[in-house]
């Protein structure tokens, strides 16, 4: 009988808080987005456009860099209080690899990290039983 690999993602667009649900403590892991609000406002001085493409880019590279972390579980929750969850999944959604694992988007404020461990222990004890 092989455990089940739990994932808690609390995230906006520019960080996500990977949390491994595990007995005891959890192991936590920060992963950013490389576009940060002066990238944004230089671009901006060049030109909107310019900064559209590069705020994609950016974005596309950060989804990937979560993805490559989610393919190693089995079953995930992604929260927080913007809509790069739901961009996140309809992205991993849309590839095959993703298909086998369970993955769930619910809305949350903004949150401490003791409350967003709590949120986490609370979804996968709730979903235990």
């Amino acid at each position: 009988m092989t455990v089940e690999k739990k994932l808690g993602i609390w995230m906006d667009h520019s960080n996500a808080r990977v949390m491994e649900f595990a007995v005891g403590t959890m192991k936590t892991k920060i992963v950013s987005s490389d576009f940060t609000n002066q990238d944004k406002e230089n671009s901006l001085e060049r030109s909107e456009s310019n900064m559209h493409n590069r705020e994609q880019h950016q974005m596309a590279e950060y989804y990937k860099k979560l993805g490559e972390l989610i393919r190693h579980y089995q079953n995930i929750i992604l929260f927080g209080p913007t809509k790069a969850k739901v961009e996140l999944y309809n992205l991993l959604r849309a590839d095959s690899l993703f298909s086998k694992i369970k993955i769930k988007v619910q809305q949350a404020d903004k949150m401490t990290d003791n409350q967003q461990y709590a949120f986490v222990r609370r979804y996968f004890n709730k979903s235990r039983k």
